[in-house]
């Protein structure tokens, strides 16, 4: 999947919608355009496929031209004297006739041009995966960021409300100090929330080369759907079929194969025919110098074969370095397979789960919002107190953030589970984009009173 056929798609796909904020698609096309690991990815699968085409032309005609002119001297009694000038230009062919050690090359930089590929298209499944994430962290962030700064308020004003007890006697000292450690601390969590909103803003720049402020998030009515339960098995089966960087492990297995038998080939003859033409011309020669060489045109052409017998003891031992490669490939290979599996089980599992767990936060949410209004109205008429409100607006505070995280993760997951299968693609963005129809609200800069 090369930039420019894509950013043009995602143009056209985004030209009905015009919204102010961006949304996952547009994030996405910022990255596809402007992330470094991906141009690494794509330099590394031109390196690659270039020693394809270097190892094919060991194989291919080798043509050179030569051209020289020389002076010769001749010793006569004890002294050196001019024997004449010559030329000569020419044309040299070569060709390989046999040579398994190229031609196994050629095979092995076949396989790891196939695996670059594959490794380029591992890499684009990445950066969905990577921006997503970066994406969603930016709406946990901004979520939590408010969820901190209410939090502020409603601690503050049960600071006040304590303050004021304290003044006509009906609150003990206690619940003033309980009530400022707790706005204090609630202070301190919204500076450090803001904080790693702007991280996780900068994070996002990262990927797509410049800030992305306003974004597109959640419905608060949002329903999660998860693949059937029996899916399971179906899920593994594509993931051993499809995922990109196992398949990109079994080909470089291949490529080592190959590497051996072109270790092994240095043991073996090589044939190549060649073919020359040239001419020549000497002047300038004394009498009674012989001639060297010829005048004219002159032709050869013929059969060269090489065999090795002694190389030091380096043949083989290319051999063990090609066959210990090789082992290393295959363990490599094995790992991925079940790094795979068990990737792919969890990611399914967390997917499925991830139904349950939102529903969980979402009546969590409920319950907690409940408890805090009642506790609020418990303090008004005396059946609760102060510390009992600070309790109940933490565990509120706690349930915010903890919704809006089991929101995102849910996202993410399913894009994690198709990553995992090889089956991730632009359709998965779009699909995603499409539950992100609201425009996250950012929480405007406060800053709380000392007390």
């Amino acid at each position: 999947m090369t930039r420019r056929p894509l950013a043009l798609a995602l143009l056209l796909a985004l030209l009905p919608a015009a919204a102010s904020a961006e949304d996952l698609l547009q994030t996405y096309e910022l990255a596809r355009n402007n992330d470094t690991q991906l141009a690494i990815s794509e330099a590394n699968r031109d390196i690659s496929h270039e020693g394809r085409v270097q190892a094919r032309a060991a194989l291919l005609p080798q043509l050179s031209g030569r051209a020289s002119l020389n002076r010769s001297y001749v010793e006569t009694d004890g002294d050196w004297r001019s024997a004449g000038r010559s030329r000569s230009v020419g044309v040299d062919l070569g060709q390989t006739v046999f040579d398994l050690g190229a031609i196994s090359n050629l095979r092995a930089q076949q396989d790891l041009d196939v695996a670059a590929g594959l490794d380029l298209e591992a890499a684009n499944h990445e950066l969905i995966t990577r921006t997503s994430a970066a994406y969603f962290n930016v709406l946990v962030a901004i979520e939590t960021l408010a969820a901190a700064e209410a939090a502020e308020a409603a601690l503050q004003k049960q600071f006040d409300f304590a303050d004021k007890r304290l003044e006509v006697g009906l609150a003990p000292i206690t619940d003033v100090h309980e009530a400022r450690a707790q706005y204090d601390a609630a202070r301190a969590n919204t500076i450090l929330a803001r904080n790693a909103l702007e991280d996780a803003y900068q994070a996002l720049a990262e990927i797509t080369g410049r800030e992305v402020r306003q974004l597109r998030a959640l419905p608060e009515d949002f329903q999660p759907e998860a693949p059937g339960g029996d899916e399971l098995d179906r899920w593994l089966a594509t993931a051993f079929e499809n995922n990109p960087s196992l398949r990109a492990a079994e080909y470089a297995v291949s490529a080592a194969e190959h590497s051996v038998t072109t270790a092994r080939a240095g043991h073996l003859p090589r044939l190549s025919l060649g073919a020359s033409y040239g001419e020549g011309a000497v002047w300038d020669r004394p009498a009674g110098v012989p001639v060297q060489g010829t005048n004219g045109p002159e032709a050869q052409v013929g059969l060269t074969l090489t065999v090795p017998i002694f190389a030091g003891g380096a043949t083989q031992s290319q051999v063990r370095q090609a066959l210990s490669r090789r082992d290393i490939s295959q363990q490599q290979f094995e790992q991925a397979r079940r790094a795979l599996d068990r990737n792919t089980r969890n990611a399914y599992q967390t997917v499925v789960a991830g139904v349950s767990e939102i529903e969980a936060r979402r009546q969590a949410l409920v319950s907690a919002r409940s408890a805090y209004e009642a506790s609020q109205v418990g303090l008004e008429v005396g059946t609760r107190t102060v510390v009992d409100v600070l309790i109940n607006q933490q565990n509120l505070f706690n349930a915010e953030r903890e919704y809006a995280l089991a929101r995102y993760n849910f996202l993410q997951n399913r894009l994690l589970l198709a990553q995992a299968a090889g089956t991730l693609g632009i359709d998965d963005v779009r699909e995603i984009n499409g539950l992100l129809s609201v425009e996250a609200a950012m929480p405007e800069t406060r800053v709380g009173n000392d007390g």
